[in-house]
Formats: structure tokens, sequence, C-alpha cells
């Protein structure tokens, strides 16, 4: 199921700048410093995202591993974000 992403934020928009060009085509969050890179929730590809920034010398605040859940396979499977209100 798609949806799985590592989020990283940046300290300053110099490394959050530097990160975004490094790492090709993320999803950026300008505000918020943060960049969000496609992940299958492998070691592999979480250790490659970090080997690129560590050759260029890029420091990161945080990191944190999204794996999919219910929502993004409701939107995988009916392509639609889920809009119904939840009321306890």
């Amino acid at each position: 199921v798609p949806g799985g992403h590592i989020r990283l934020q940046f300290a300053d928009t110099d490394r959050f700048d530097a990160a975004a060009r490094h790492l090709g085509n993320v999803a950026l969050d300008v505000e918020a410093l943060t960049l969000y890179i496609p992940s299958d929730g492998a070691i592999a590809s979480l250790r490659a995202v970090l080997d690129r920034l560590d050759h260029a010398s890029i420091d990161i605040a945080e990191l944190s591993i999204h794996t999919p859940d219910l929502d993004d396979v409701f939107l995988a499977l009916t392509g639609q974000p889920d809009t119904q209100e939840v009321r306890p």
C-alpha cells in the first residue's frame, strides 16, 4: 500500500534547501522545514537517504518513519480521501 514515507525536519533553511536539492523529488513543507520522502519502510531505503545526507554533510534535526495506515489503505482502494466525519 502506498503512503509510507520518511519525514525529515531541519533546523534551518540552508540545511533544508541543501537536502531538498540532494534528495530530488520529495514533498516539501517549507514553513516547517520538513521533507517527506516516499519509502517502502525498508531499512535499506532509510539507510540510502541517510547516507546521501551524510555524504553531503547535511544534518537533520528530526527523523520519523510513517508506515501506511488505514487512511492510506482507503485512499489507495478508492482514490479519494475519507471525507466522512467521525463522531464519538
